[in-house]
């Protein structure tokens, strides 16, 4: 059990995307901010690998991996 409360974050945005927000929270059944966590979550785990795959690319280069399909070609 955790004794600390979850965070609050206040946003602004457009009203397009706040239209965007409520149609998908309308037609899914799920609230807002359910909806915009799993947004958060998603793009700070695309923002990870994005990281890991610039720290990675100067050794993957030095052996000859340029693209993802020199990777999948090798793949065993």
């Amino acid at each position: 059990m955790s004794y600390m409360k979850d965070a609050a974050l206040t946003i602004r945005i457009d009203r397009e995307l706040e239209r965007h927000l409520d149609s998908a929270a309308e037609r899914t059944g799920r609230s807002r901010s359910d909806i915009a966590r799993d947004a958060l979550r998603r793009r700070l785990a695309v923002l990870q690998l994005d990281e890991a795959r610039r720290q990675v690319m100067p050794y993957a280069e030095a052996e000859g991996y340029l693209t993802d399909e020199d990777v999948f070609r090798d793949e065993p």
